[in-house]
């Protein structure tokens, strides 16, 4: 394959669309449901472009030797998953994932079987994916190679633009959230008082106003968080945040109990 700007470009949609592939195939596996696993709104994981391009460009003499290869995949995504963590976490002010149940990991940002992953998927790419990536951008004709580089940056670009814009006041959705949940909580104590010297009756409506109040938290976050928010808390189960994580973790139980209910 001839790297210039345009080919790599194409390595890199290739590669982010290939790893939101996987990412959503096994978080949709683990959860039972659809989960789209890219930050951004469409189907792109961009650490595994970014990762795709360095491996392509600084592992290009070295294809002969799978060791190499896989060593060189290990040691530049980990790196690039690492620094892409560290940059979410000074920019959005919460930790998007975590591998602190993984042994052998750094931090929670990465571990070593993630690297072992990315070792053999660097491997497979290269030795098989890429060539098929060759033959087709070989044969298609340049302008349309530029036009279709440019669009899909463009797309792209917007997306995260609005991605961005869309996660800005995830804390202060939070805050509105927990005075709801407050406010709610509030509600349920006078109605439980209210019912305590019915024996036969109170857990029946204990369990009643416990679902009551699981619904009215739902529909409450239905109101507060918008698309991009209610796809992030969805898509990311190890998000944390810096100022209400416990609002957001007693969020996911009760949406994780209406989902089973």
């Amino acid at each position: 394959m001839n790297l210039n700007l345009y080919t790599l470009c194409v390595i890199y949609l290739v590669y982010s669309f290939l790893g939101w592939v996987g990412e959503t195939v096994v978080a949709t596996a683990k959860g039972r449901r659809f989960t789209n696993r890219g930050v951004a709104s469409g189907p792109f994981c961009f650490v595994y472009g970014t990762a795709g391009v360095l491996i392509t460009i600084g592992l290009n003499d070295q294809r002969t030797s799978l060791a190499a290869m896989f060593l060189g995949s290990m040691i530049y995504a980990t790196v690039v998953e690492w620094l892409t963590a560290k940059l979410l976490e000074r920019i959005h002010h919460r930790r998007w994932w975590d591998y602190s149940d993984y042994k052998f990991n750094l931090n929670g940002r990465i571990c070593l079987l993630g690297a072992f992953v990315f070792g053999v998927g660097g491997v497979l790419i290269t030795s098989v994916i890429q060539p098929q990536v060759a033959g087709v951008t070989d044969r298609l004709p340049l302008p349309a190679i530029h036009w279709l580089c440019g669009v899909l940056f463009v797309l792209t670009l917007i997306d995260l633009v609005v991605t961005v814009c869309g996660i800005m006041h995830f804390e202060n959705s939070l805050d509105n959230l927990m005075a709801a949940m407050t406010h709610y909580g509030d509600a349920m104590k006078v109605a439980v008082s209210d019912v305590t010297g019915k024996m036969s009756e109170s857990w029946k409506s204990g369990k009643e106003m416990s679902f009551d109040f699981m619904m009215r938290v739902r529909d409450a976050a239905m109101s507060i968080f918008n698309r991009q928010q209610r796809r992030m808390i969805a898509s990311f189960p190890k998000l944390r945040t810096e100022r209400n994580n416990d609002v957001l973790e007693q969020l996911r139980r009760i949406l994780e109990s209406l989902y089973r209910h």
